[in-house]
């Protein structure tokens, strides 16, 4: 426990490369205390893309675990507004807010075994978001596939803090972004203790992406789940970004980048984007062969 205040900020966060090293630094900064009252001063924070919330989540839960208590100062009208919207101020006093225009997919912390909770969460909430045209037989691998990056989140992660999912559409942007976090050891310990394999938190990303690599014995499928999502979101040119530890990978219409960011960040997380400005259809090849 510390004399002094204990205090911590956030700046502005967008779903980017500085976006993630933001929170990593915040989870750093919060890392240093223990049985305190944390005044978070978000003052600075003048935009916060809504669906990161999920992994900011993972940052106030380790902080929690640590037996500190958050509490927020210096919201800007505007990011209270957003983060009420999508229940993530409820944990912390702040009233609800209606979600009248139907943009949120609202902040939510799950158990692991929530598997069917967040099957039903996903049905209940992607829908009305202008997702691209997807026939039935699509639409359903692509929601399984989803809820696989959870399951893995579930089996990889040893994460006892949960698992944090939200979503946001921007309309004027014309783009759907939804995250899965979680505040487990991440891919690169998980690799190591399984697998004995010693990597860099970002090689660690790009092996769990190659298909049949996995840290599951046994004849279970695994890796990240991400080969459907993939294919979808080239051909949709839309974005996935994956952080782990001090690994960050991304893939966008503008190509693929794998770089390291300056700090940890405690845990998994999976951002997918679509582009909802796409006027194309889409069905599994299986059924155009039909």
């Amino acid at each position: 426990m510390s004399n002094n205040s204990a205090k911590a900020s956030l700046g502005e966060i967008r779903s980017n490369q500085q976006g993630f090293t933001r929170l990593a630094v915040l989870a750093e900064a919060l890392n240093t205390y223990l049985l305190d009252t944390v005044d978070v001063d978000l003052s600075a924070c003048t935009w916060f893309d809504a669906n990161m919330s999920a992994p900011l989540g993972v940052v106030f839960a380790h902080a929690v675990d640590n037996l500190n208590s958050i509490k927020l100062g210096g919201l800007r009208p505007g990011v209270e507004t957003i983060l009420a919207k999508n229940r993530f101020l409820a944990g912390f006093g702040f009233p609800e807010r209606e979600d009248t225009h139907g943009t949120t997919i609202p902040y939510r912390r799950f158990t692991p075994t929530d598997d069917r909770y967040f099957a039903a969460y996903l049905n209940q909430f992607l829908r009305g978001k202008d997702l691209p045209i997807m026939s039935t037989g699509l639409s359903e691998r692509f929601k399984n596939s989803i809820l696989e990056i959870f399951v893995n989140a579930a089996m990889h992660s040893e994460s006892k803090l949960g698992i944090f999912a939200c979503g946001q559409y921007f309309p004027q942007q014309h783009r759907l972004d939804f995250c899965v976090a979680d505040a487990g050891v991440g891919i690169r310990r998980k690799i190591y203790k399984e697998l004995g394999m010693k990597m860099n938190s970002d090689k660690a990303i790009e092996w769990a992406l190659q298909e049949g690599n996995t840290t599951r014995k046994g004849n279970v499928p695994g890796g990240l789940g991400l080969k459907l999502i993939r294919e979808f979101i080239t051909m949709n040119k839309g974005r996935i970004q994956i952080v782990s530890d001090r690994g960050y990978w991304e893939f966008s219409p503008q190509g693929e980048t794998l770089t390291r960011i300056d700090t940890s960040f405690p845990g998994t997380v999976i951002n997918i984007e679509i582009n909802t400005a796409d006027t194309s259809s889409y069905r599994l090849r299986s059924e155009s062969e039909n």
